[in-house]
């Protein structure tokens, strides 16, 4: 009989939750592909026809937790009316929420991540476009709505998200502040600067005068230091007391063909309180205390 696509996608999910069972208990070398086709009632040969090998399983469970959390994040109420920041902290809270329960798992995955990098990279992600496409999207719109400068490298800034989201995840795995307090703190320190950066034009100047680099930066940066907090404090004043730019004066009376531009939108006072959303979640997920 053949099967429906409807059981292929549960059989699948069915071996990625098998493995990440067993590799928790057992760790990554401790599990064999028999061990994880047994747990997940399919037959030995069966497995292989989803996947390959171990590794792919791994780049499975991680590919799942991307879409789940890109569609908890667009179906969260009222996002359309998030500014920039605050739709990339969903974003990013809403991977570290579908981590969470799996984070003794993710721990391994990082391990093997450093210890076979190009084993874990072989295959893109087809998480990466969507994650791509949705933080492009993001962008688009607040340069639409005149919340940040015109942005000539809008596609790759959504590629690069996905090397902030490993530095944050590492920082998280690292975390043993309470509730993680920690890295709550480094990602909205780390978006208000990318934000702020964004909003002044200052990346585009940077790309004129010979790059901006972040790619291979941003995954070092994320590790423990007891600098970064405060050099992400230090970013996010400074840019903040830098003037805005000013707008050049309409000229349609001279050039019919000058479109009109609107004026910019009043920062936000500094002791204006936070716009809340009754359906928004916490920044980060947050440990459990012990009873």
């Amino acid at each position: 009989m053949k099967t429906t696509r409807q059981q292929q996608d549960a059989t699948r999910r069915q071996i990625v939750a098998s493995a990440v069972d067993l590799m928790t208990r057992q760790g990554f070398d401790g599990t064999t592909m028999k061990d994880i086709a047994r747990a997940a009632s399919i037959g030995d040969a069966t497995i292989y026809k989803y996947f390959p090998t171990k590794d792919r399983i791994v780049l499975g469970y991680l590919d799942e937790v991307v879409h789940q959390a890109l569609a908890d994040t667009l179906q969260t109420p009222g996002l359309t009316g998030y500014n920039l920041q605050e739709k990339l902290q969903r974003l990013t809270d809403a991977v570290l929420e579908r981590l969470l329960p799996d984070r003794e798992f993710v721990v391994q995955v990082r391990a093997l991540a450093q210890r076979s990098p190009l084993s874990m990279l072989a295959e893109p992600l087809a998480a990466r476009q969507g994650l791509r496409e949705t933080v492009t999207s993001f962008l688009e719109a607040a340069e639409a709505a005149g919340e940040i400068e015109p942005c000539d490298f809008k596609n790759l800034a959504g590629g690069l998200y996905t090397d902030y989201l490993v530095g944050v995840v590492a920082y998280w795995l690292a975390d043993i502040s309470d509730e993680f307090a920690d890295t709550t703190q480094l990602v909205d320190l780390s978006l208000g600067v990318l934000v702020q950066t964004l909003r002044s034009g200052l990346i585009n100047r940077a790309l004129q005068l010979g790059g901006f680099v972040l790619r291979s930066q941003v995954a070092r940066m994320a590790q423990h230091g007891s600098g970064l907090l405060g050099m992400l404090q230090l970013a996010r004043q400074t840019l903040g007391s830098m003037p805005p730019r000013t707008p050049a004066a309409p000229t349609a009376a001279t050039d019919p063909q000058t479109p009109f531009t609107s004026p910019p939108k009043a920062p936000r006072s500094k002791t204006q309180a936070p716009r809340t959303t009754a359906a928004k979640t916490p920044v980060t997920p947050r440990r459990k205390k012990a009873p």
